[in-house]
């Protein structure tokens, strides 16, 4: 007691020259006497005030003085020292004067104090008020500081009600009741009112929460909401606000049921609800309604795309990613098939042709099945996923391959020249780095297929630095394991071996393994140092051995499998997809790592690619063809290796030498995509045929620039021509300068409008300017601003719309760009909609 008497003396003293003390309870003689303060003399007065008066005015006017009489102050009348005391200060020692002392409060807030005593009795929040408290502050300012440390809110009357909902959504009072017994809630609602329009006859922070809800949602339908402006406002940021994300979540549920959103959803258009995300139902409902428009063909896709799009800023677009990404591949594979023609005069017109672009659709399906895959909903997409599937098989990879089918029982030999053989890889790709003196690394991934490929692409390129290029080569009949890649390897003679393994020589010896690989590769130039190895191997060296291999050896083989491995058994073929996705993300670190170890040049290339339908495979598709021949060394589900093998109309034939490969084993292959039936084998997954997924193998060439290559997309704020501001509302459109590429990256930036000061008075957007087509009126955002109440301190003042962008992964965020407004609004319309 002695030291907070102290700490409020000498705050006076900070300011009066005199203080008087009175004690009317004569209780506090004792701290009288034990009090010591420098540079202030101790008078006590006892019928001495005209002594005391002489003495502080006359002999020591410059001096300080407290004045303390044991006993009650004196009526004005019968006060000598009247004068003086009016002059300076009063200092009071009940409990309510030491805490206006502590806090350096004036007496005027005397009445605040003694209404909330119940929240002065914490030491904690007393302590914790004055590290908030301001000189110039009112009386509903300091209300509201006390209110925000009962709610453990840091900012202002928002984050009060952001705490108080995420109690709520715990089904806990525990500040409410608080607030309530230091006497606050009163003001909390009088606040509620006045920010938020809320009034009721009985208020609760429950009943709050279901009517900001059911407001929001009003006006977003285009009724009429119960709530002002500033709710709406409140609710976006709270909503976007990345802390309260499952307090938003959790209490949307509880009331979407209680406001009968699914029932009203039912009744609407799905277009009308694209911007809306106050309830998890309507994500569902848009989902529901894209799926079953998808199917029919009844919206165009670039609708789709943009709706899509658009739902990326839904709160549950974390939720339902998948779905949408898958729904918005399967509305691409559409309009894909809508403009492919698929003729081809030659083996070569294709190869060429499937790698210019065909090849997009074997990838659009891809994409479109592992993102149905992994949502996990096959039921609600049943109806989607049957419509592609049937347009996939029927009406591309069967029409595909039968009039493919037709330039491969015609060919003479297994040659689409010009495309290069994929048995000359070694010499032509690899040769191509070593006749300059250039080291290189090969990443084999086992059935990387065309399209795949073409993926992985897209992603090394968009890495800074990072130049990449796919051209296709022409795979090795049969499209199996062993011959693919052994016609990676230098060869000079080529053959399968004459018994029942299907293993592949290489100028006489076996190519089979990682040990008989480093030996083919050693032969394949003179002088050169090779070697090779697994990925998991190479994945698992430091920085420093990393870096000695690349030093030591010309040539390295890296050899990844995952995509074969998960798709060639039955029990995970189904799992292709996600391989083909992961395999993506891996070659992508083997990359960096063989950069990260001074590897300038890499090429990234496959044994074979593969066909995958999702659907369990029908009896139509196995070929009713009987295999025939002398003898049968090797059945495979898309080939057979034997001799004196017979074609008929279901079996194509190739010697040795129309294979272009030596020995005496032949081959026969199914024709167009039939599989022939295996033991025990699955036969979703497939590869050993000649169709072009199998055949078109990728080369993606690599290499590491000295200098950045890479940049993000500029946007710009296009606003109306009138640069002012003459409601609660603004409309903004924002622009994206150039098409999203690999070297010109996406930007993710958010917008809101802002005082001088630096104070947000409008809701708060988050952007992602990511358009990819050369359509510039695609490339527009167009966006609409509410203004908060707290606008209104502001009219007739510049505001500034400020974008901003997060640096790196941090909170921090930068000022991108800006454009300036007048604020010249009428009060009348009261922030009407």
């Amino acid at each position: 007691m002695l030291e907070r008497i102290r700490k409020g003396l000498q705050a006076q003293f900070d300011r009066y020259r005199i203080v008087f003390w009175y004690d009317p309870t004569r209780e506090f003689r004792e701290a009288f006497d034990g009090l010591s303060l420098d540079g202030v003399e101790k008078v006590e007065l006892a019928n001495t005030e005209f002594a005391v008066k002489h003495r502080i005015l006359r002999e020591s006017p410059k001096h300080r003085f407290l004045l303390y009489r044991n006993g009650p102050r004196p009526a004005d009348i019968d006060n000598w020292l009247l004068d003086v005391e009016l002059a300076n200060v009063v200092f009071k020692t009940d409990q309510v004067a030491i805490w206006l002392t502590d806090l350096g409060l004036p007496i005027s807030f005397e009445d605040v104090l003694r209404d909330h005593q119940e929240f002065f009795r914490s030491s904690r929040r007393v302590e914790k008020l004055k590290t908030v408290v301001r000189g110039d502050d009112t009386k509903p300012v300091l209300r509201l500081r006390m209110l925000g440390i009962c709610a453990g809110a840091d900012g202002g009357f928002d984050t009060v009600v952001e705490a108080l909902l995420a109690e709520l959504a715990e089904s806990k009072d525990d500040t409410l009741r608080l607030i309530g017994r230091v006497g606050l809630d009163g003001f909390l609602w009088d606040q509620m009112a006045r920010h938020f329009g809320y009034h009721a006859d009985d208020p609760s922070i429950g009943d709050f929460g279901i009517s900001l809800f059911k407001s929001c949602y009003r006006s977003a339908v285009g009724g009429e909401p119960i709530l002002t402006s500033d709710a709406l406002v409140f609710f976006r940021r709270w909503k976007n606000n990345r802390n309260a994300g499952e307090v938003f979540a959790k209490l949307a549920a509880n009331y979407a049921e209680a406001l009968g959103i699914a029932e009203d959803l039912a009744k609407r258009d799905f277009r009308t609800l694209i911007e809306i995300d106050y309830f998890e139902e309507v994500d569902r409902a848009i989902i529901r309604a894209l799926v079953h428009e998808v199917s029919a063909q009844t919206v165009a896709q670039a609708d789709v795309l943009s709706w899509v799009r658009q739902r990326r800023q839904s709160h549950w677009y974390g939720a339902y990613r998948d779905l949408y990404e898958a729904i918005g591949f399967a509305a691409e594979f559409q309009q894909a098939m809508t403009q492919v023609a698929l003729g081809m005069t030659s083996l070569a017109e294709g190869v060429q042709r499937y790698a210019k672009s065909w090849f997009r659709i074997d990838q659009l399906y891809r994409k479109f099945i592992w993102h149905m895959q992994k949502s996990g909903q096959a039921t609600l997409m049943r109806e989607l996923s049957e419509q592609v599937e049937n347009h996939y098989v029927n009406s591309y990879l069967l029409r595909l391959n039968e009039a493919w089918q037709t330039h491969v029982d015609g060919a003479e030999s297994w040659s689409a020249a010009p495309i290069s053989a994929q048995r000359g890889f070694y010499r032509e790709h690899v040769g191509e780095f070593r006749r300059r003196d250039q080291k290189i690394c090969v990443i084999i991934s086992d059935a990387l297929r065309y399209e795949v490929a073409e993926e992985l692409l897209g992603r090394i390129r968009s890495l800074d630095r990072y130049e990449a290029a796919i051209e296709p080569v022409f795979g090795s009949l049969p499209s199996y394991t062993q011959l693919g890649m052994a016609s990676l390897l230098p060869n000079g003679d080529l053959q399968i071996a004459d018994n029942d393994t299907a293993t592949v020589l290489v100028d006489g010896q076996s190519s089979q393994g990682l040990e008989n690989r480093k030996k083919i590769l050693a032969k394949g130039r003179p002088g050169d140092r090779t070697t090779a190895l697994k990925a998991e191997e190479l994945m698992g060296l430091d920085k420093d051995q990393a870096r000695a291999l690349v030093r030591d050896h010309d040539v390295i083989y890296v050899y990844h499998n995952l995509i074969d491995a998960i798709g060639d058994k039955q029990v995970s073929e189904e799992r292709v997809f996600e391989a083909a996705e992961d395999t993506i993300e891996e070659i992508v670190r083997l990359v960096k790592k063989l950069n990260g170890a001074n590897a300038a040049n890499m090429i990234v290339t496959a044994d074979h690619g593969f066909i995958y339908q999702h659907r369990p495979i029908e009896e139509s598709d196995f070929s009713s063809a009987q295999v025939e021949g002398d003898t049968i060394l090797y059945r495979d589900r898309r080939f057979i290796l034997g001799h004196g093998l017979k074609a008929n109309h279901g079996l194509r034939r190739f010697t040795p030498a129309q294979a272009n490969l030596q020995g005496s084993v032949e081959v026969l292959i199914p024709k167009s995509i039939n599989r022939l039936r295996r033991q025990g084998s699955g036969s979703r997954f497939v590869h050993g045929g000649a169709t072009l997924q199998e055949v078109v193998v990728p080369v993606v060439k690599i290499n590491k620039k000295r200098q950045s290559d890479t940049s993000a997309v500029e946007v710009e704020i296009i606003g109306s021509s009138n640069q002012m501001i003459t409601s609660s509302q603004i409309s903004v459109r924002f622009y994206q300068a150039t098409a999203v590429t690999e070297k010109t990256q996406s930007r993710q930036l958010r917008a809101g409008i802002y005082a001088q000061s630096g104070e947000l008075i409008s809701d708060r957007h988050d952007l992602v300017f990511d358009f990819r087509s050369d359509n510039p009126r695609e490339r527009e955002i167009p966006l609409r601003f509410l203004l908060s109440r707290q606008a209104d301190a502001f009219n007739d003042q510049e505001v500034v719309l400020k974008l901003e962008e997060r640096h790196g992964e941090t909170s921090h965020f930068r000022e991108y760009r800006t454009a300036r407004y007048r604020l010249k609004r009428s009060f009348s319309n009261d922030f009407d909609f």
